[in-house]
């Protein structure tokens, strides 16, 4: 805690210091003055980017000031035009719409200062909302690149990752608030604002929702592997517990044993390399005997087919079973119009096709369900009967599929599952 603490002082010490050092350059900024790159060193002009003090844009030449360095200075000089701080979306598209009107209103008069200061305003306020967009995100990922799976337990993982969705959640709806079509309108056929509010607002927009993307791919990675991490866990606190139980217990040498466990990896033997010597007279008798013979099956041919048989039968029963399946669900349709209760799928295969393997039934029943026309699927009712894949992961599996006619019956679900459940293996 003392070392971040004193790496915190240091970091916040030389972020002041370099404040102070180049003081008049960022007042002459915030009063509109542009920044030239010949007026600072160039290790200077890297301390002032990489402290976010200044920042460089990418469709306008020359530096310009942070938006939190504009607010600070607004808030210590008492500058009531600049010192409110909006951080609703919804609020500074507000105001854009209200610039955007007084500078129509000053265009028709003629009044080509007050335009010119109107356009300026909108640019400012174009600016800060992209420059708070992005420190929104910036900070978003460094935290997920930072301490973020840095947890023990599982609640404080749930509270890192609702506040991480939220995070995410609020910066999507404030981008949806962006309404181009509306500025379309607004601008008409103003050049200057429909470059600023139109093209230039659409590109940077496109950006954040790429970068949005960009930290929600890392956010389910991060959460993925601390899945892994806390099953890895769970593992090597499960068998340190066996082992406070039975301090005597020792691997048993399965090598030396003459009948291994089925469960152990069985190698492939290894085929020893040989090779003839064409330019030796005296082993061309043992080639021609060698030719004569009949060709030999690999080893390794051998071994696959006798570990693929079970596979390629069951692929080749699925091709070949495939109509007789599809005509069986078809028969549990008409099954289910028929009856005056719910039918469960699974139990319906075990009853009349028990050959069949039960996971690949029900993706042909859901299959079938799926491609039905939309007034066929109202005839009937899906009701999929999940539970969890363990106790760590909560991804749902699908154990059967309930069916029913919503005409005659109206089940009640909580109850059904739970008797569903119960026979389930």
């Amino acid at each position: 805690m003392a070392q971040w603490t004193d790496q915190m002082l240091q970091a916040g010490a030389a972020r002041l210091a370099l404040l102070g050092k180049h003081a008049k350059l960022l007042m002459r900024a915030y009063l509109g003055e542009p920044i030239s790159e010949a007026d600072l060193s160039d290790a200077a002009l890297k301390k002032l980017l990489a402290a976010r003090i200044l920042w460089r844009a990418e469709d306008e030449p020359g530096l310009k000031l942070s938006h939190r360095v504009a607010d600070l200075l607004a808030e210590m000089l008492a500058d009531e035009q600049r010192r409110q701080v909006h951080a609703d979306v919804g609020e500074t598209l507000e105001k854009l719409h209200l610039l955007i009107q007084a500078y129509r209103e000053a265009q028709h008069r003629g009044d080509y200062l007050l335009q010119d200061q109107h356009q300026r305003r909108l640019v400012q306020e174009v600016d800060h909302l992209n420059s708070r967009l992005s420190d929104a995100i910036d900070s978003l990922w460094k935290r997920l690149n930072s301490d973020f799976g840095f947890v023990t337990r599982l609640s404080d993982k749930i509270r890192e990752n609702e506040r991480a969705q939220k995070q995410i959640t609020r910066l999507l709806d404030g981008l949806a608030l962006i309404d181009f079509a509306q500025l379309i309108e607004e601008v008409e056929g103003s050049g200057p604002l429909r470059r600023l509010l139109v093209s230039q607002l659409q590109q940077q927009v496109s950006r954040h929702y790429a970068s949005l993307r960009s930290v929600q791919a890392r956010l389910i990675e991060l959460m993925a592997r601390w899945r892994q991490q806390q099953a890895r866990s769970l593992l090597a606190q499960g068998m340190l517990s066996f082992l406070k139980e039975h301090p005597n217990y020792s691997l048993p040498n399965y090598a030396q044993q003459l009948q291994p466990p089925a469960w152990l990896n069985v190698a492939a033997p290894l085929l020893p390399a040989a090779a003839l010597t064409l330019e030796d007279l005296q082993q061309q008798p043992l080639m021609q005997h060698l030719h004569q013979l009949p060709a030999l099956q690999h080893p390794t041919a051998r071994f696959s087919e006798q570990a693929a048989p079970s596979q390629q039968q069951a692929e080749t029963q699925v091709e070949t079973g495939w109509p007789l399946m599809k005509q069986a669900v078809e028969g549990l349709y008409l099954d289910v119009l028929d009856s005056q209760e719910p039918l469960s799928a699974l139990a319906y295969q075990q009853q009349h096709y028990p050959e069949w393997d039960a996971e690949i039934w029900l993706f042909q029943v859901l299959a079938e369900y799926l491609g039905l026309p939309q007034h066929q699927q109202q005839a009937l009712r899906l009701y999929p009967v999940e539970e969890a894949a363990s106790d760590w992961n909560q991804v749902q599996l699908i154990r059967d599929l309930l069916l029913w006619d919503p005409q005659q019956v109206t089940p009640h679900l909580e109850s059904l599952t739970q008797e569903v459940s119960g026979r389930l293996p």
